[in-house]
């Protein structure tokens, strides 16, 4: 086994940059081998460039015993001089899906806290053996090269980049470091728990090595699948940038010919981180649905589409050209206009409105306000899909302003539409962060 400490996760992170000067850097930490190593390593390693490392202990409130494991943890890092925050959730327990609700819940709370603290990297403790556990996942749910290529290094946010350093190391390598360390640290007993299709997957790991299906070469072949997944990619953002123009309203027009003209995998890969980003979804749509919506687009068939909560509409003029919007229906319920909320999955509001507002889609009904009220608004270049769905402030029944329209339905206090501060802001971008391989360890 070969020897992992500082100096091997200083070039391992590395890879990951660029970050800023004196980096404060967060690290989702358990109390378990994998992120307890993580944590005193990232410590290390920020300290050495004039930084720090913040450990962040979610208590997920799901046993009663959850609290305690938390605050020991905090204490175990206080004692080896490490900076803690534990951040308890709130509601009730989870019925379904534990892993995952729980999961969400804990990833909601840490990237909260990051932004509050303005911290732009957090990093998360999976391993090899996390990677080749969910290649196999992967493999089950009949995934193509994007799934097979299983935990990216580096993914973002609207807030935050998460960042996996060890990835491409054994976890004995891990426990091994602690040791060394005189560090000893807590299992977390859901592990051991086979109701959850990764425990099984993981008790099988060691009969299918017998079969050549090592943990280091399913690591490698995600690996492989990575790569792969990086030259389509690769293309697919290229064919974007050709074809595709986005606009602060949250909506896109799309040259199709160009798009159809490409290798149906580019053109098919382009669509979907199309309709992810003015979606505002975090995933594609499935591929069967999205093939069906390129069928309809090579067939130059007249109407619209929906999928992936947009709507797609052919535009009138010469060209195979697209309009591609939020879907009003599919758009989120109207949210109180406090500032520092994400509506809709996509505009960020930075600013408060009036008192006692709300921000919702303008809809039909706005519209109509905003045309008897001001009829000489232009607006020519903006259709009726997009204005649909647009962000307004409402109050009660009444339009009160519209910061994409420049509109203020109270003449003297134009400060509510200019101040007002909307951002087109999507989960996915349209220019996602590029996925990387990971290089091996051992």
């Amino acid at each position: 086994m070969t020897k992992y400490g500082p100096a091997e996760f200083a070039l391992s992170i590395s890879s990951l940059g660029p970050f800023e000067s004196a980096p404060h850097v967060a690290v989702a930490c358990s109390g378990g081998p994998d992120s307890l190593a993580l944590t005193l390593l990232a410590d290390a390693w920020a300290r050495e460039a004039g930084g720090r490392a913040t450990a962040l202990i979610v208590d997920h409130a799901m046993r009663p015993e959850s609290a305690a494991e938390a605050v020991s943890v905090h204490d175990r890092l206080a004692k080896a001089g490490v900076e803690a925050v534990v951040l308890t959730r709130q509601g009730a327990v989870f019925k379904s899906d534990r892993q995952a609700a729980a999961r969400q819940a804990r990833y909601a709370l840490m990237t909260e806290w990051c932004r509050r603290a303005n911290i732009l990297h957090l990093l998360l403790g999976h391993h090899r053996g996390d990677q080749a556990e969910t290649l196999m996942l992967r493999l089950g749910r009949g995934s193509g090269v994007d799934g097979l290529a299983a935990m990216a290094p580096v993914s973002e946010n609207p807030y935050l980049r998460l960042l996996r350093p060890l990835l491409g190391v054994p976890r004995e390598c891990l426990i091994a470091f602690l040791r060394s360390r005189g560090v000893d640290w807590i299992e977390d007993p859901s592990n051991e728990d086979a109701s959850f299709s990764r425990v099984r997957v993981r008790r099988l790991l060691p009969e299918l090595g017998q079969e050549g299906l090592t943990e280091q070469r399913l690591a490698a072949t995600a690996r492989h699948m990575a790569r792969a997944r990086v030259a389509l990619e690769s293309a697919a953002t290229e064919l974007l940038a050709r074809t595709v123009a986005i606009y602060p309203e949250g909506y896109a027009v799309l040259k199709a010919g160009e798009l159809l003209a490409a290798p149906e995998d580019t053109g098919l890969r382009a669509l979907s981180r199309l309709l992810t980003c003015i979606g505002g979804n975090r995933h594609g749509p499935r591929m069967e649905r999205l093939e069906r919506l390129y069928v309809w687009l090579s067939r130059g068939e007249g109407g619209g589409r929906t999928l992936a909560g947009c709507r797609i509409v052919r535009r009138r003029g010469p060209g195979h050209v697209l309009l591609v919007c939020r879907e009003a229906a599919a758009a989120e319920d109207a949210v109180p206009a406090a500032g520092g909320i994400l509506w809709d999955g996509r505009f960020w509001l930075s600013a408060d409105g009036p008192l006692d507002t709300q921000l919702g889609r303008l809809g039909p009904d706005g519209w109509a306000q905003i045309r008897a009220r001001k009829p000489d608004l232009c607006v020519e270049n903006l259709p009726a899909d997009v204005r649909n769905a647009i962000p307004a402030i409402w109050s009660l029944e009444e339009v009160v302003a519209v910061p994409h329209l420049h509109y203020c339905a109270i003449p003297s206090n134009e400060r509510v539409a200019n101040g007002t501060e909307l951002t087109f802001l999507p989960p996915r971008s349209l220019g996602a962060a590029r996925f990387s391989a990971v290089p091996g360890y051992a």
